[in-house]
């Protein structure tokens, strides 16, 4: 039995190289990505005849549940992630959410009817959810409090370059050689995490595995807390004030990303450009999307440092909730009032523009970063569950119901209700939501437990 040194559990004064590895750990982020950005340069070519290897065009309805798969699979996976993160470890579970990703590009390499687009897109989900659950909960614990914000943010940037992925390549390629490219990231994903990035030293602690911790905080060089505590259910959640609050925080944070209607931009991005009758070709224009949401993203981690992250949600609200409304106004003037829009034909790409920038700033990678900070060790794979199933329930309900809401409403309608969305999550961030930036878990519990000022 080797000499066990203290230091390691709880220096605090050394450098921390978790942003180093950072990247290796998002490639997982990157295929979560490309599996979002996927529908919109292949699902034109489902509904079409050419480059379709279903031979004949898919329904509305068979293009709503392509859509909608990805959300559903994502509602049950964080259950099957959840689990397995308290009992193989996080490192395990992220490496087997791998696995569906690769069999699900296989299948659209295979497929012959749609019922293979329907599983492969729920498989996808089913990683998704997987990967949403168990990264930011890994993020949050291997990371000192000083930059714990600016690497939660990565994992936004890391999504959006996935679709930028998408969206550049998509449209070019025949969907099999798309797919065959598609199958290489899922896959050294798994060889980098397996081979050079280490268990959580949370994780390894609470299993009784000091010496790992020991190991992998040589590899991490960061500061942990104590973290060996009994393993919690969910209905301890309610015994504290500052944990229900934490909870409550968490879900409604997620519910009011996906009610700022970004699935449906991401998903349908080309055929909202095709619609609004834009003069740049509908590929050109997601392409411009995917480069700024990279921009905004990149720019995330050094606001959140220099700004906190209350601020950046607050911002984030306001302006999507701008942009949803003159997006509604022109759909408004277009479908509804039968006008000739053509001298504003600019104004959908600009409104999607702030958009997606106040987006990636603020609720695109937020609302996860808060997440993986507000629970301590022993409560955080069950909370991350619910929050993370909850995102995506409401996501594969909007993404299903859309067209059909759209249909009976108009798109003016519709957008026009994500703009209220929007800004009643800026109403929402400016009355509830504290500053967690640069405070530990215990900072964090006192002020949701009342005990100390949020903006102290």
């Amino acid at each position: 039995m080797r000499k066990k040194n203290k230091r390691s559990l709880h220096s605090c004064n050394r450098p921390s190289h978790s942003t180093n590895t950072a990247k290796d750990r998002n490639l997982a982020s990157f295929v979560c990505g490309t599996t979002f950005g996927w529908t919109s340069p292949e699902i034109p070519k489902l509904k079409g005849i050419l480059d379709n290897p279903l031979g004949a065009p898919i329904s509305k309805a068979e293009e709503g549940w392509i859509g909608s798969f990805l959300p559903l699979g994502a509602a049950l996976g964080p259950f099957a992630a959840g689990i397995a993160a308290d009992k193989i470890g996080r490192k395990k579970t992220l490496l087997v959410s791998a696995v569906p990703f690769i069999v699900a590009f296989i299948l659209n390499l295979v497929a012959t009817n749609v019922n293979y687009f329907f599983m492969s897109r729920f498989l996808c989900g089913l990683g998704v959810g997987s990967v949403f659950t168990v990264l930011p909960m890994y993020i949050g614990e291997i990371s000192d409090d000083e930059v714990r914000g600016s690497l939660g943010s990565f994992m936004q940037l890391f999504i959006v370059i996935g679709l930028l992925f998408s969206y550049g390549l998509g449209p070019y390629l025949s969907i099999h050689w798309f797919n065959i490219i598609l199958l290489i990231p899922p896959i050294a994903f798994l060889v980098i995490f397996l081979f050079f990035i280490p268990e959580s030293p949370y994780y390894l602690v609470q299993v009784g595995d000091r010496d790992g911790a020991e190991d992998a905080l040589i590899k991490l060089r960061a500061k942990i807390d104590e973290a060996q505590q009994n393993k919690s259910s969910f209905f301890d959640i309610f015994k504290s004030r500052g944990l229900t609050m934490a909870l409550f925080l968490s879900v409604s944070l997620v519910a009011l990303q996906q009610f700022s209607g970004i699935n449906i931009i991401l998903f349908y991005a080309q055929d909202i450009f095709t619609d609004a009758g834009v003069s740049l070709a509908p590929e050109i224009c997601t392409i411009i999307i995917g480069v700024v949401q990279i921009a905004a993203s990149g720019a995330t981690p050094a606001l959140v440092e220099k700004r906190g992250k209350r601020f950046l949600l607050l911002l984030s609200a306001i302006g999507m909730g701008i942009s949803q409304g003159v997006l509604a106004y022109f759909f408004f003037l277009k479908d509804d009032q039968k006008s000739d829009v053509s001298a504003i034909g600019w104004l959908p790409i600009a409104s999607l523009i702030v958009y997606i920038v106040t987006y990636c700033l603020g609720f695109g990678p937020l609302p996860w970063a808060v997440m993986g900070e507000l629970f301590p060790g022993n409560i955080k794979s069950v909370a991350s569950t619910v929050t993370a199933s909850g995102c995506w329930v409401l996501g594969f309900l909007l993404t299903k119901y859309f067209g059909m809401v759209a249909d009976l409403i108009g798109k003016s309608g519709s957008f026009g209700i994500f703009s209220v969305c929007c800004l009643g999550a800026a109403i929402f961030t400016y009355k509830l939501v504290p500053e967690t930036s640069g405070k530990s878990l215990q900072e964090i519990q006192d002020i949701l437990n009342g005990n100390a000022s949020s903006k102290e």
